[in-house]
């Protein structure tokens, strides 16, 4: 520095000026600054990953463009991806305070500034020491019911837990951990199911690491090892039906009256059946609906869809995806099937700047299977879709090469006891552990729930987001009830809401009804017939729908039931030899009399075909109609329209098809009765009407046979 040009004092002649510019700019970034004060920089030279919220002006690109470029010239390190919202546009860069406060060109092109959320890459890269403190915190603020009394539990069928992690060890008794053949041992040595207990118990650990308040947990764990070998999304399948009947058996033995859930990630390598019910998604069907007990302690379970696991598919996402069937056993109509959807969309590893994302925020992960292929026969799969991370790519060897990045995965516990605590996971296995959760929590909180009903919650509360969306229908505005299809055999009914499924708010409610009907009836030699249909009356307000005239509201109507199944190879295309029985729902029309509404669906459910001409399919309102929406057991769709319309909407009928029950009478299980949940609910905008409090004083459905 030229010393001619510093005071007497040996300071810059310009200091005072100096001093002043350096306080606008942190005036400027106090005032961006919209997070936590305590997740504001300690020190200016502290560099993390900022959340830098930049505004729309005219032109979006260009905004990104302009700050791109003078974040790279103070030598901050940009994330590729950004997030789009109607005004403002997310990136993440990774500097230091100081580096922000050196251009007030860089603060006047910011409308926020927060501190990102740390990544998986974060813990992941972690020192195993450092790894332990984290843990030892994290542990102090997570609260787990004690073992006993009515506490629901996932039970992990997989390839063991070591309940040694002491993240896990509060969570599951040396009495819950069990194997299949005794010769293996209980521990993993593979590490897959240690890292979905991890997910099942605390869900991302990333978050959880991430956050400062206290974590309660609401279900405990169990395991069966169902596996002793790599974890490379199967094994030889030929055994694995006899084997899971095995698994399911070993925890009922030791606590018979628990509720639990089955989390199986077990998956078989290919995917030929196409829909088709194999040997292992028959037992998985058989188990749930406790064949073998004519029904009285059914199961539930949460099937992974199978991985599209060839990285250089991926690089042709998302027609990879179409082409890659869900795996066996995941073509099970009693099970949840879960695929994997993802958030995760910034990679901070260094070294990166030439990788961005696969996948956009909310779009279908690049790893997840689909029933896309499948005959239009067969169910809609897979139900739902969970987080289940993302992939990398890049151009930078000359053609596509795409990888998975701990940045892009879930953060959950380590087998590996003696070198790290924290490892990566990703794909279905990771969606359906998560997916198990939900479950756990929905079973703790609502204890006397049937299983069917469970089941259907998690899909009535899920929802497309607008990347799923943008990704598969045509037409997202106003789609066809094809391109519907398509989004569902592709993203099933979207993702879970866990607020949602839990609780209605004033201006959405779901009503729950558990009932039953008999299904066919046979008189002396004949063959047998159809019995019941069964008719709800629905409790709307009629008085705050009316008056909301054509403005629109949404009615969704979910309907779960278990079917025994019968996978025999003869007429195995034909839906109504696998399932004992189909039931289908329906919703009388405005204008129709409820007289002229039972004649409908008594001529429906008398053909009890799909392509019949009888059937509803020009109630243009519904988004999949009657002719797509009934495939498996767990139907659901949605009905958009005017408020006034929906309020002459106001009885359902539930009734039978055919199925095996009705077609094998010397099987003689025609007089079975068969359960079902219904679950209804209605959404108006944003508007001062109160819906729960007008529907509470006729709660109570009313059901006539």
């Amino acid at each position: 520095m030229d010393k001619a040009k510093d005071s007497s004092k040996g300071l810059p002649k310009n200091q005072k000026l100096l001093d002043a510019i350096q306080s606008i700019h942190v005036a400027s970034i106090n005032s961006l600054w919209t997070d936590d004060l305590d997740a504001f920089p300690k020190s200016p030279k502290e560099a993390f990953w900022w959340e830098v919220w930049l505004p729309i002006r005219s032109d979006r690109s260009a905004v990104i463009e302009q700050f791109t470029k003078l974040a790279e010239g103070l030598e901050f390190r940009v994330a590729k991806g950004y997030i789009e919202f109607p005004e403002r546009t997310i990136l993440l860069v990774y500097g230091s305070l100081e580096q922000m406060q050196r251009s007030v060109l860089t603060l006047n092109s910011i409308a926020e500034l927060r501190r990102a959320k740390e990544t998986a890459d974060f813990f992941d890269s972690l020192p195993p020491d450092d790894q332990g403190d984290w843990a030892d915190e994290l542990l102090q603020r997570v609260t787990v019911p004690p073992a006993g009394g009515i506490v629901p539990h996932v039970c992990l069928l997989d390839t063991g837990i070591n309940d040694a992690h002491p993240l896990l060890t509060p969570a599951i008794t040396p009495t819950d951990t069990h194997t299949v053949d005794p010769g293996w041992g209980k521990n993993d040595v593979v590490g897959h199911g240690t890292e979905m207990a991890g997910l099942a118990l605390l869900g991302n650990l990333t978050s959880a690491l991430a956050s400062a308040g206290p974590i309660p947990v609401f279900h405990r764990l169990e395991s069966v090892k169902l596996l002793n070998q790599n974890h490379s999304n199967g094994g030889n399948p030929a055994n694995h039906g006899y084997l899971t009947i095995q698994a399911v058996s070993h925890p009922e033995i030791t606590a018979p009256t628990r509720k639990r859930v089955f989390s199986m990630a077990v998956t078989a390598r290919d995917a030929r059946d196409r829909g088709r019910p194999s040997a292992w998604s028959a037992t998985v069907d058989r188990l749930a609906v406790d064949y073998d007990n004519q029904g009285e302690t059914p199961r539930l379970f949460v099937l992974s869809a199978g991985n599209v696991d060839d990285p250089n598919a991926w690089t042709n996402y998302p027609y990879s995806n179409t082409t890659d069937g869900i795996h066996d056993p995941g073509q099970a109509w009693n099970a949840l099937t879960v695929g994997a959807n993802t958030e995760l969309i910034h990679i901070t590893e260094p070294d990166t700047d030439d990788y961005r994302p696969i996948a956009p925020i909310g779009g279908l992960s690049p790893f997840s299977t689909t029933s896309q292929t499948w005959a239009q026969h067969w169910p809609l799969k897979p139900d739902v879709v969970f987080e289940g991370g993302n992939a990398a790519i890049t151009s930078l060897y000359g053609t596509p090469y795409a990888e998975t990045k701990a940045s892009l995965s879930l953060l959950s516990t380590c087998a590996e006891l003696t070198k790290r605590l924290f490892t990566t996971t990703n794909a279905t296995s990771a969606a359906s552990a998560l997916t198990a959760r939900m479950v756990a929590r929905l079973m703790a909180e609502y204890p006397n729930l049937r299983l069917e009903t469970i089941r259907g919650l998690i899909v009535h509360s899920a929802d497309w987001t607008p990347a799923m969306r943008k990704q598969f229908l045509t037409n997202p505005t106003s789609p066809s009830k094809s391109d519907v299809v398509n989004l569902t055999r592709h993203c099933g009914f979207g993702q879970p809401d866990l607020s949602r499924a839990l609780w209605s708010v004033e201006n959405s409610l779901t009503l729950i009804c558990e009932a039953d009907l008999k299904p066919f009836i046979r008189e002396g030699s004949k063959e047998p017939k159809l019995r019941d249909m069964n008719l709800h009356r629905l409790p709307w307000p009629l008085a705050e729908l009316e008056e909301l005239g054509e403005m629109e509201v949404e009615m969704r109507v979910t309907l779960s039931y278990f079917i025994e199944p019968n996978p025999s190879a003869r007429g195995i295309k034909s839906r109504y030899r696998y399932e004992s029985h189909g039931l289908r729902f329906d919703v009388k029309r405005p204008h129709e009399s409820e007289t002229e509404f039972r004649e409908r669906i008594n001529l429906v459910a008398r053909d009890g075909e799909e392509s019949s001409g009888t059937s509803s399919s020009n109630d243009l309102n519904w988004m999949l109609g009657t002719r797509n929406r009934h495939r498996g057991s767990l139907h659901s769709d949605i009905w958009k329209g005017p408020a006034a319309d929906l309020a002459s909407r106001g009885m359902l009928a539930v009734f039978p098809v055919s199925g095996w029950w009705k077609t094998r009478p010397k099987l003689e299980r025609y007089n079975q009765r068969a359960n079902y949940s219904l679950l209804i609910s209605i959404r108006a905008p944003e508007i001062d009407v109160e819906l729960y409090n007008a529907i509470e004083s006729q709660i109570k459905v009313a059901v006539k046979v």
